[in-house]
């Protein structure tokens, strides 16, 4: 766990593109818990129960002692609840990728964000914009804005399991472009599209 924090770091702060997928969300939240918002001992409790400044917790309606199929698991709502940008009301990346308000991904996992961390967390600028559907106190995705960095995006759910060669997830799309660097000009072709074909059907 401290290498992929270590690795979040580097990428978030030498502009690399960088995609964080469950523990890897994790990580990049304590990172930015230890590295911007100054709690040096953040830390998961899977990793060290007793740490002061618990970023990850145990999932309170999970099972702590007996770990046979006791995970989240299966597809699960999540929703894009928060712009990326709220000065400008501007819409997260993997909305943008994705383009729906709401999709369906496979989860694995026992803990999560800490509810009671989120809002400074998302304050201090790493963006919690993607929530369950259910509730919307589950974070499932964080964000930098573009403004900020190339593609900064970590989510608590697997997108890998329905990847599909010809039709790739949408996370794991935005991390080549943005290493390509053709993210942006796949956004804009996006929007237009979507624009085109509003306009056609108001006509």
């Amino acid at each position: 766990f401290s290498g992929k924090i270590l690795a979040a770091q580097y990428c978030r702060t030498t502009q690399i593109p960088c995609l964080g997928v469950c523990l890897g969300f994790q990580a990049m939240v304590v990172e930015y818990c230890r590295t911007i918002l100054g709690w040096k001992d953040a830390n998961s409790t899977e990793f060290d129960a007793d740490t002061p400044h618990k970023a990850i917790i145990f999932m309170p309606e999970v099972d702590a002692t007996t770990m046979g199929g006791t995970m989240r698991l299966g597809a699960r709502p999540t929703k894009f609840t928060h712009a990326v940008e709220e000065a400008t009301n501007t819409k997260s990346t993997l909305q943008q990728l994705y383009g729906k308000v709401q999709v369906n991904e496979r989860h694995r996992h026992r803990y999560e964000v800490n509810p009671e961390i989120v809002d400074q967390v998302h304050e201090a600028g790493l963006k919690l914009v993607g929530r369950d559907a259910e509730t919307e106190e589950r974070m499932e995705v964080a964000e930098l804005p573009r403004t900020v960095h190339p593609y900064y995006v970590g989510v608590q759910y697997h997108p890998e399991f329905q990847s599909r060669p010809l039709k790739p997830s949408p996370p794991f799309y935005g991390l080549l472009l943005a290493a390509t660097k053709k993210l942006d000009a796949h956004l804009e072709e996006k929007k237009q599209q979507q624009y085109n074909h509003t306009n056609g059907e108001a006509s």
